[in-house]
């Protein structure tokens, strides 16, 4: 008895930290990874095993037993863009974003009417940058870090250095910025109800908690093989626009929000499901990887730049 409320324990613990689940996850850096084109460096030609271990990396630090980690990262994984449709563009850089919560929260603070949720106000406490999500944010910190990695590679191979650990910094880097890419690619990664119609709701959606798992883990672990998408990639483009491209693929997936419940609602997400809800993931987990093999293919070709200020200023 005591091994079956274990187990029990432990699989509700898993449900609960990961988002495409170890499958999903790795299936989107393995994807990108066979897309890496030949100009760029030739050692990433063998990382693919390590990229795709990385995948789901970040949800492997989301267990209540390692308390500051999860704490310190749980926001990353999402954005409720509900809550920040007064905000757009987002700012660039995540204190400007935390700057712009407060100051909104505490206008809210100051009407004399009190929020009224179920007509769709926003609380003053539904501000707080935990609340909201930092998705977006940690996405472009990994982004930078990356660029900044390649740089250093070009540096040391113009300077006929060694360059084994640079490269292991830069296939961390890759593999981590998988995690989050992925995240954005699921709609339900980008709204408050991500697991659960909230609000209005006259064509009867789901409201129990369980959609968002049962979507992006027992669904697509069940269903991956009869779901290849790996041939929906084309190669890599270049990013003009990192941080404004990044934000219409959020809203893109965004814009998916309501198909997700629409397609629970026909039990497509229930055993095999159905021809259109296995689409419908193939098409997200594709466009995550994607994106994915743009940016890495966009840092490189910007790692080429060298900074116009110095470093520390």
């Amino acid at each position: 008895m005591r091994r079956l409320v274990l187990i029990a324990l432990l699989c509700v613990s898993l449900q609960q930290a990961f988002g495409w689940g170890n499958e999903g996850h790795e299936a989107i850096n393995q994807a990108a990874a066979r897309r890496i084109p030949a100009s760029m460096p030739a050692f990433l030609q063998k990382a693919g095993p390590r990229l795709q271990y990385l995948g789901p990396e970040p949800d492997r630090w989301r267990h209540r037993e390692d308390g500051f980690v999860k704490n310190a990262q749980e926001p990353d994984h999402f954005i409720d863009l509900e809550r920040v449709d007064w905000l757009t563009p987002l700012p660039p850089g995540r204190y400007g974003f935390y700057r712009a919560l407060y100051e909104k929260r505490a206008a809210l603070l100051a009407q004399p009417r009190p929020a009224n949720p179920a007509s769709g106000d926003l609380r003053p406490d539904d501000l707080f940058p935990e609340r909201v999500g930092l998705q977006p944010y940690i996405v472009m910190e990994i982004y930078d870090r990356l660029n900044v990695a390649f740089r250093e590679y070009r540096h040391l191979k113009a300077a006929h250095a060694k360059t084994g650990p640079v490269e292991q910094n830069i296939v961390f880097y890759m593999g981590w910025l998988g995690h989050y890419v992925a995240d954005a690619a699921n709609p339900l990664h980008t709204t408050i109800k991500y697991n659960g119609w909230v609000g209005p709701n006259p064509n009867h959606y789901t409201t129990e908690h369980k959609i968002h798992w049962q979507m992006e883990g027992p669904f697509v672990a069940k269903n991956l093989a009869q779901m290849p998408f790996a041939n929906l990639l084309t190669a890599p483009i270049r990013l003009e626009h990192p941080w404004q491209d990044y934000q219409k693929y959020l809203h893109t997936s965004f814009g998916m929000v309501e198909r997700c419940y629409q397609l629970e609602q026909a039990r497509g997400f229930v055993s095999e499901g159905s021809p259109e809800s296995r689409d419908f993931i193939r098409q997200r987990m594709a466009a995550g990887a994607q994106m994915l093999v743009n940016l890495w293919y966009t840092a490189w070709l910007e790692s080429e730049k060298e900074p116009e200020k110095p470093m520390y200023d």
